[in-house]
């Protein structure tokens, strides 16, 4: 309320005269039902109740009402004499507003008047003064309704008795007074519109208080009241608006200032001014906020007419410079009339809007007086004086409240597209009027944007956001440029200081500002060539200075305290928003719109940078104060030229100032970016400047190579710096010649080489792509090729080359392969001539792999070494063959040698091994040594093979075999002595005397080269065989430990040769392809699904490698230091598995186990290195390598075990299993094996078992992996999601995956298809963890082998294996390796047709009908299943309906039948039941159970509901004819829906989905038949009303009944018959009597809450027809008494209907049922009189009826609103109470009745606010308001405050213009109706 009128308090109210109050409704009540003694009175009353008994019977036609009131006017006119009251004065005036029932004729009217007339003349003045509240409401809404004939009878009623009550008795009816008569003031041309404006002045004169003091004042007290109550009426009743409008143009005082005395006319003029003061006290007191509501509520109205005569109102009596909107009116009123008079612009009505602009503009000659607070400035372009006084006026009275009222507008938290945009459309109608627009734009400018970029983040949808965007554009488009970006800049460059900067405000202005470039159209020439390149270059120079401000302020407390450094920590994080603000306005700059430069005069003296930046602020401060003083366009003060050049060396200098700074990278790449653009934009005779940065590039490049610091940030240092060399490159060309530039690149290059290492793969792919860019930017092709040959070979040669350089090389090659790989332009790579010049050829872009690649060659010459094995392994690892064609050995062929050579080296080579002694000089002893074995290896390589046999065979000397044989015979052969002697060197005896020795590893390492070749060319190794074996095995095993590569790279070979030639005993002679056979070539590994004879070439040897060989093989695979050989180990792992082929299913699980947990070792660590930068260090080498060569020997070990099983498995086949008869399984294709025989079932078993095993851990492996390839970058931190290398990374990993995955699914589809099952069964199937289980769906159909055609069938058999696994062929059956049900593999059956394609039926069809039919024949055992089945029988009519496929009828009714069939089964074998108990799972929100078809359902007790409710609204595409849904509707209803409705435990049993089966079955017309019986049944059942059902109510029980009781409205007519009339006939007393009346009150309380559900669930007014029936009924009930049957107890429920009925019934149809309700209200509140016992009235009925009261109150019907005086004070008396005045109001004068007899203070309420902060108004009194309070202290805690505070909240929800929740309402009423602890 306004603030002006809180002065009004109570205690200082005016005093009425003491004349007589109106009757006391208490004892109104109690004088109506007294006693009568004398006889001629009791005659009286008699004849007057005989002739109201008359009203009870069936009155059929209007006559009939005529009749009646005829005899009542001649009872009435028996009085007796000297008897001036009416008895049952009650009921005749209720009978009396009954027979004005609207839809009577005019004839009934009359006739009633006439009583009406003859009671009033009876009764006289005083007793119409005590009796108003009876009679006064049935008179009151009649002249609304009344035919002419009638209007002039009830004027005069009204004119005669009502205009001439005393004060004291029309003042609480003056508002109902006031609401009837002003029907008759809105057609002016009507007869009754004088007459009843003479009534409404007589009834103001009447009502006011007239007193004069000693001179003659007038007292304004009284026509404060009417007009108070005149805005009341107004504010509150739309269909009596017209009517108050014309009485205020009549009446209404003008409120505007009055011109100043002329000609000396001071008296009068002082007169005139205080009988205007006086009107205008009347009109504004006590409470002016009312006025404004006033006026305000009729801007507000729909009808155009009342809108216009308001404005005129506006304008005429109310005009802007007003006093009263000034003074009296409060500032929040002024803006809400404001805000009412400009949405008129909405309508787009001229007349409307020059209405409104003559009130915002003011008169044309305003007062003499009226003079704004301040002088306007003079304007030189407005010459009309006119026009500038008119802006003078706008803005001294109207600018601020209109801008207040459209930035409430802009603040309103609402979430409809049509509110959000209304303000941008009144805003944009403003600027219609120059004069207006101009002065409020700018203030509502800023927060109009601001408000639409809040609303892009709530709104619901895009498109409500693109629709108030739409009127956002409109409204932008319409204002000056200049404007736009003079708010704009001036709210951003405001900020920008280094104590407001860090603050959550000016981030947002920034994200503003952004937004706007975003969303806006700033195409306009002024705005592209002026204020955008203006603020980008203001935004520029505001961060050079920010940057500065910080350096400054950090050097002032870098002495002070070192933790001070906040503001340079957190400055990058301020100024780069800036710069990409910057960024985003250069992108919307259009090419050369910035003018060249002129070339400055050398003999002017050219001014600094600095002072060029502070005069070109200061005069573009000035440009913009100007424009908006002169809101007008003027030329901009600095050329265009000059503001490009300030642009570019502003961009220049903060470059310069990054790069000299020791933090470069911050925003140094913004600025380039920025730079990058402006370049473009910028014609080239302005970049002349850009070669001068080459110096500070130049040590910026050196400082941070000798920096340090964290690695990602050196990368993005790096990068940076080479994104501005390309910058300036592409601004300059001639740039790529400065000498600079050569000096720069080689250093960005070595700090590009650490990123090149495998350590640190998630910075490879970048480093190598800025390695290229590197490379693009030199004009010089050798130049990066030879910085990456010199980093390569360091400072000491190239013998002393790192193994570490060459695994970077290897980097570079292989991501220079997946960059620029196709072989066209890599033949290039190493003949091709680099061309010079400047222009850029694509094939010198790889010219700087030619020299490194030939250096890495060039040590192929020694295979002595770590590097040899490296290079060799990485060769063999490369996909593409390029690389081969460079020569490898240099060496040449030596000439044959004698066999003396041989035994002379074996001499030297004995001598120095059989120095024992232990010198000093054992290192040279072993240096020694080396030379001679190594020169005995060549020799023993370069000897042809024609002689080897004989070399080996001739012996050896004597000496030689005295040292080394001990003195045996002269047999021992040059083979044995050359093995002895290599084996002493590997064994470890040498090796502990010579540990200390740099050169044992490459000794050992030619030892074992020199033996490998002596056992490979050796005829027979019977001699030396047992010797090798254990020193070389130990050896090896111990070289795994210290992990010596090139050892057991040499022990490997050794190993393999060995092998072979001791398993085979040296049958024939071994070829030159067993040469190295660890180090060559073996092209791709192979594959499980290869095809092989079924002989091997190797076939089952007599015997097997040792043990020692296996455990090597475990250690090797598994050791983390042999990752650099493991393409060694695998190889060799290949070469072992044949001869392992006897045992190979006992040796299958460890090593498939030691492989599977290495790569999920290396595949975590490589996981964590792409999400966590701390942990690059702890990734293996190679780790993308080794898990390929891991993956390959699993699939190579998986491939020969698989092979093995199959020769087992088909050598053991000699019993078959007879052919089965012909069907689905017979007509599938055949599996892959034969069956077993029984006697070697379980060995067979258990070695297929085995198998299985491991294939399910390498499947889930191979999954694992594919997940991350596919989704992992989804949950990877920043870092991951920026980097490059992981799609690289991952597309390789899952590749080799995939492969792998194909050859097991060719192999094993069966077992293969189930562990997929298993992992999409266990991954997390809800919200954002959805895309685990999509991986797997997608994984199936990417795989080459898992088409729909395989995939199916073979769900088809795991499916049968667990549910009829006899009925399954052997080769058929799963082993059941996975723990899966029969429901899981169903389900996903279910989830993997939905993924299919439509067009993927067509394959799978045959296959699909085959199996239903099968499954048919044969139900039992799927009845688990069945469920599921049936929802995929449904998926496929749907898909088959969406394609041509489904055009074949034959098809489609195949498809019908079965799956009338599979429903008709699934309730044969499995009848829905439902536990005692209904568990909590089953009770989920309703949202929960609604899904689309083939959505995830659990399989619990409701599994087949939740299933058949998907199926149910696909029924017409999967039946396709109506008969068959006939059909289909009459299964569910029998094995469904009457099994649930009819089970014990119902409703509790009713869930959400059972509900949405029986909503999508009653939108079906062809189960419109059983449906509505089913719903019928349930209705009626006396459980129904319970809270279990209130949850689904009002989303599923009230649209069901909706539709049910829609078919056929006869059904309301058969509840109504059902509830009998109050009787006491037949009643007994006993318990049988009281047992009877509980059932009949039961039964009625259900019957009523059905009647109120059905009104509650169907439209408004769609019980219109039967209103009176149901009037009669709640009528009749409300009869009841405590002893009837039924009893009194069902009046709650009686008032639960009529809450019903009002919410869902317009107020013009419940005019005939306001006399009965008002006085059962009445007579319901009035038994809590303290004192009165009534057994009618409960505090349950009270509660009740206090809950209609409200919701009457809350809704206003007009109808209503002239009677609701009778409960509550409806005046402003209720605020401001006049002293002395004694309410009449019942809920008043009853409260004050409670409090006196409680004797205590105000008990607290526990009733919520009926305002809540969005604006509605909510009822005070509900039911979960009244949870926890005892039924005996419901009065004292809930009913007494409630009605306490009723008068006081209904005028606040007036005065608020607050809406009525109606929602809040409705749900309240439903909650009372299944609330079934109000049941009797």
């Amino acid at each position: 309320m306004s603030g002006e009128a809180t002065h009004l308090q109570r205690a200082g109210s005016p005093a009425l005269p003491g004349r007589a109050s109106p009757v006391n409704p208490r004892r109104r009540v109690e004088d109506d039902g007294g006693p009568v003694k004398d006889k001629a009175t009791r005659r009286y009353a008699a004849g007057i109740d005989r002739a109201l008994s008359l009203y009870d019977s069936a009155l059929q036609e209007w006559a009939d009402y005529i009749s009646f009131l005829g005899r009542l006017l001649k009872a009435l006119q028996v009085h007796p004499p000297g008897i001036s009251d009416v008895p049952h004065k009650s009921l005749v005036s209720q009978r009396l507003s009954q027979c004005l029932n609207p839809t009577l004729p005019a004839g009934v009217h009359q006739k009633a008047l006439e009583v009406y007339t003859y009671i009033f003349s009876l009764i006289g003045k005083a007793g119409l003064g005590r009796d108003l509240s009876l009679y006064l409401p049935g008179l009151s809404p009649v002249l609304a309704f009344a035919s002419l004939s009638t209007k002039p009878a009830l004027l005069s009623l009204f004119n005669t008795f009502i205009v001439a009550l005393d004060p004291i008795a029309l003042r609480p009816a003056l508002k109902a007074i006031i609401l009837g008569l002003l029907p008759g003031l809105e057609e002016e041309s009507s007869e009754e519109f004088e007459q009843t404006l003479d009534i409404l002045q007589r009834l103001k004169m009447a009502v006011a208080q007239e007193q004069r003091d000693e001179d003659h004042v007038q007292d304004a007290s009284g026509h404060q009241f009417f007009w108070q109550c005149l805005f009341l009426s107004t504010i509150t009743s739309p269909n009596r608006r017209q009517g108050a409008l014309a009485y205020l143009q009549r009446n209404l005082p003008r409120l505007g200032k009055s011109s100043g005395p002329q000609n000396g006319e001071f008296g009068r003029e002082q007169e005139r001014r205080q009988k205007l003061s006086y009107e205008v006290e009347a009109v504004t007191s006590p409470e002016p906020g009312l006025l404004v509501r006033c006026f305000v509520a009729g801007l507000n109205d729909q009808n155009l007419l009342i809108q216009r005569g308001f404005l005129d109102l506006l304008v005429s009596h109310l005009p802007l410079h007003s006093e009263v909107l000034h003074r009296k009116v409060s500032p929040g009123d002024l803006v809400k009339l404001t805000t009412a008079a400009v949405s008129v612009v909405s309508r787009r009505e001229m007349s409307l809007n020059r209405r409104l602009w003559t009130w915002f503009l003011g008169p044309k000659d305003p007062p003499s007086e009226q003079k704004p607070e301040t002088a306007s400035p003079k304007r030189a372009d407005r010459p009309d004086q006119g026009q500038g006084r008119q802006i003078r006026y706008f803005r001294h009275y109207g600018l601020s409240p209109l801008s207040q009222g459209i930035l409430d507008l802009l603040e309103t938290k609402v979430v409809t597209p049509a509110e959000k945009a209304r303000p941008f459309r009144v805003a944009l109608a403003l600027m219609d009027r120059w004069e207006i627009g101009s002065l409020v734009v700018p203030n509502v400018f800023l927060p109009a944007l601001k408000s639409i970029w809040r609303y892009q983040k709530i709104a619901r949808t895009s498109e409500e956001f693109t629709e108030v965007l739409r009127s956002a554009n409109g409204f932008f488009d319409g204002i000056e440029s200049g404007l736009i970006w003079d708010e704009m800049s001036n709210k951003l460059l405001c900020a920008t200081s280094m104590d407001v900067l860090d603050t959550e405000d000016f981030r947002q202005r920034l994200d503003l500002t952004a937004f706007v470039t975003a969303n806006f159209h700033l195409q306009e020439e002024e705005m592209l060539r002026c204020h955008i390149p203006v603020l980008a270059l203001s935004l520029l120079l505001k961060s050079q200075a920010l940057i500065s401000q910080s350096k400054t302020k950090n050097e002032e407390v870098e002495a002070l305290e070192t933790g001070c450094k906040e503001i340079a920590t957190s400055l990058p994080e301020i100024v780069k928003p800036i710069l990409m603000l910057v960024g985003q306005l250069m992108d919307i700059l259009p090419a050369q719109s910035v003018a060249a430069h002129k070339a400055a005069n050398p003999n002017d003296a050219s001014p600094s940078l600095e002072t060029e930046n502070q005069s070109f602020l200061m005069r573009m401060d000035e440009y913009y104060r100007e424009r908006r003083q002169k809101a007008q366009s003027s030329d901009l003060p600095v050329d265009r030229s000059v503001l490009g050049r300030l642009l570019l060396l502003n961009m220049l200098q903060m470059i310069k100032q990054e790069l000299r700074s020791h933090e470069v990278g911050q925003i140094l790449d913004i600025t380039i970016s920025i730079l990058d653009k402006a370049c473009r934009k910028l014609p080239q005779s302005s970049l002349l400047e850009v070669v001068e940065i080459l110096s500070d590039v130049q040590e910026a490049a050196k400082h941070n190579i000798t920096a340090g610091g964290d690695s990602v940030n050196q990368l993005s240092i790096v990068t940076t710096l080479v994104s501005l060399l390309e910058t300036l490159r592409a601004a300059r060309p001639a740039i790529s010649q400065d000498h600079r530039l050569r000096l720069i690149l080689p250093d960005l290059v070595s700090a590009l080489w650490p990123y090149l290492s495998p350590r640190n793969p998630k910075s490879n792919v970048e480093a190598v792509r800025c390695v290229w860019r590197i490379h693009s930017l030199s004009v010089n092709d050798s130049l990066v090729e030879s910085c990456v040959t010199s980093l390569m070979v360091g400072h000491r040669g190239i013998d002393t080359m790192d193994i570490e350089s060459a695994r970077r090389f290897g980097i570079l090659w292989s991501n220079s392969n997946s960059s620029f790989g196709s072989h066209a332009r890599r033949s290039s790579l190493i003949a091709s001539t680099p061309r010079r010049g400047t222009a850029i050829d694509r094939t010198r872009e790889e010219h700087i792999l030619a020299r490194p690649l030939l250096l890495l060659l060039d040590l192929l010459e020694d295979n002595k070494n770590e590097m040899f094995v490296f290079i060799s392994g990485w060769l063999q690892s490369l996909t593409n063959i390029e690389v081969y064609d460079v020569p490898i050995c240099r060496g040449t062929r030596l000439a044959d040698m004698d066999a003396r050579i041989v035994n002379y080296l074996q001499s030297k080579l004995q001598a120095i091994l059989s120095d024992t002694t232990d010198t000093a000089d054992a290192s040279f002893g072993v240096d020694e040594c080396l030379y001679y074995l190594r020169t005995l290896s060549n020799l023993v390589e370069q000897t042809p093979e024609e002689i080897w046999p004989s070399l080996l065979a001739k012996g050896a000397s004597k000496e030689q075999a005295e040292q080394f044989v001990n003195k045996e015979s002269y047999t021992t052969t040059t083979q044995t002595s050359i093995t002895t002697t290599c084996l002493k060197i590997i064994g470890e005896e040498f090796e502990a005397k010579h540990s200390g020795s740099p050169a044992l590893s490459r000794l050992q390492q030619t030892a074992a080269s020199l033996l490998g070749e002596v056992v490979l060319r050796s005829l027979s190794i019977s001699e030396i065989e047992a010797e090798i074996e254990s020193p070389m095995l130990t050896t090896l095993s111990r070289s795994i430990r210290i992990a010596d590569h090139p050892l057991q790279v040499s022990l490997l070979n050794l190993a393999s040769v060995w092998l072979r030639r001791r398993l085979s005993h040296g049958k024939g002679n071994p070829s030159a392809s067993h040469r190295r056979i660890l180090s060559g070539d073996h092209g791709s590994p192979k594959s499980l699904s290869q095809d092989r004879p079924d002989k091997e070439e190797h076939p089952l040897l007599p015997a097997v490698p040792p043990a020692l060989l296996l455990d090597c093989l475990l250690e090797g695979i598994a050791s983390t230091g042999s990752q650099t050989v493991l393409g060694q180990w695998i190889r060799f792992l290949n070469f072992c598995l044949p001869f392992y082929i006897s045992n190979i299913f006992q040796i299958l699980m460890p090593i498939s186990d030691r492989i599977v947990k290495a790569v999920e070792s290396i595949f975590e660590d490589l996981q964590a290195s792409f999400q966590r930068p701390d942990l690059q260090n702890t990734v293996a080498e190679e780790p993308i390598n080794a898990i390929v060569e891991l993956l390959n020997g699993l699939e190579q070990v998986l491939a020969q075990a698989h092979d093995r099983l199959s020769e087992y498995e088909t050598s053991q086949a000699s019993i078959r299993t007879p052919e089965q008869a012909q069907g689905f399984f017979n007509s599938m294709v055949s599996g892959v094996f034969p069956s077993d025989a029984h006697k070697s079932r379980s060995t067979t078993a258990n070695n297929r078992l085995t198998v299985l095993l491991c294939f399910k851990d390498a499947i889930k492996l191979c999954v694992r992996i594919w997940s991350w390839g596919t989704g992992g970058s989804k949950s990877t931190s920043r870092e991951l999601a920026i980097s490059s290398s992981f799609s690289p990374t991952s597309v390789r990993l899952k590749h080799r995956v995939r492969r792998i995955l194909e050859h097991m699914f060719a192999a094993e589809s069966l077992e293969c298809l189930e562990t997929l099952i298993d992992s999409w069964r266990s991954s997390p199937r809800a919200g954002k963890t959805e895309l685990a289980s999509l991986v797997i769906l997608n994984l199936l159909h990417v795989l080459e082998g898992s088409r729909p055609r395989n995939t199916i069938p073979a769900i088809f058999n795991a499916l049968y294996s667990r549910t009829n696994p006899g009925a399954l062929d052997a080769e058929r059956k799963s082993m059941l390796t996975s723990e899966l049900s029969d429901i899981d593999i169903a389900q996903f059956l279910v989830e993997y047709t939905k993924s299919l394609e439509d067009d993927a039926m067509d394959e799978i069809w045959l296959d699909c009908m085959t199996f239903l039919k099968d499954v048919l024949a044969n139900p039992l055992p799927h009845r688990q299943t069945l469920p599921k089945l049936l929802e995929f029988t449904a998926l496929l009519g749907v898909k088959v309906d969406n394609t041509n496929f489904g055009d074949n009828r034959k098809r489609r009714r195949e498809l019908a039948d079965l799956f009338l069939r599979q429903l008709t089964a699934t309730f044969t074998t499995k009848p829905l039941s439902f536990p005692t108990e209904v568990s909590a799972k089953s009770q989920k929100p309703a949202s929960e159970h609604l899904r689309p078809l083939g959505a995830l359902v659990e399989m619990a007790d409701d599994g087949i509901v939740a299933v058949l409710a998907a199926i149910v609204p696909n029924l017409p595409k999967i039946l396709v004819e109506s008969d068959r849904i006939t059909t289909a509707s009459n299964v569910l209803s029998t094995q469904v829906v009457l099994p649930t409705l009819r089970w014990k435990s119902f409703p509790r049993n009713i869930t959400a989905t059972f509900l949405d089966l029986l909503l999508f079955m009653a939108r079906s017309p062809e189960a419109s038949k059983v449906w509505r019986r089913d719903i019928g049944e349930a209705f009626n059942d006396a459980r129904f009303f319970c809270e279990h059902l209130y949850d689904m109510a009002s989303t599923k029980w009230l649209p069901l009944l909706s539709l049910w009781i829609t078919s056929d409205k006869e059904r309301m007519n058969e509840l109504l018959l059902r509830m009998p009339s109050p009787t006491a006939a037949g009643i007994m007393f006993g318990v049988g009597a009281s047992s009877a009346r509980l059932e009949a009150d039961r039964k009625t309380q259900l019957n009523l809450r059905r009647v109120a559900t059905l009104l509650l669930a169907t439209p408004t007014d769609s019980f219109a027809l039967q209103l009176g029936v149901i009037q009669e009924k709640t009528v009749d009930l409300l009869n009841a008494t405590a002893a009837s049957s039924p009893s009194s107890a069902t009046r709650a429920e009686v008032y639960t209907v009529l809450r019903a009925l009002i919410l869902k019934t317009s107020p013009v149809h419940l005019a005939s049922m306001w006399p009965s309700l008002t006085t059962e209200l009445h007579e319901a509140i009035s038994s809590l009189y303290p004192g009165r016992s009534n057994d009618k009235y409960n505090i349950h009925c009270v509660v009740h009826a206090c809950k209609l009261l409200d919701i009457l109150l809350l809704a206003a019907p007009e109808d209503f609103q002239v009677r609701e005086w009778l409960f509550i004070t409806d005046t402003i008396d209720a605020v401001y109470r006049p002293q002395g005045l004694e309410t009449c109001a019942l809920v008043d004068d009853l409260v004050e009745d409670l409090e006196a007899s409680a004797g205590a203070t105000h008990s607290a309420a526990v009733t919520g606010p009926s305002t809540t902060q969005a604006g509605s108004r909510k009822p005070l009194l509900t039911t979960k308001n009244l949870e926890g309070i005892p039924r005996e202290k419901l009065l004292d805690r809930a009913i007494r405050p409630f009605l306490r505070r009723m008068s006081i909240n209904t005028f606040e929800g007036t005065y608020s213009m607050t809406r009525f929740d109606w929602q809040a309402a409705f749900d309240d009423v439903l909650f009372d109706i299944f609330d079934e602890k109000t049941l009797v």
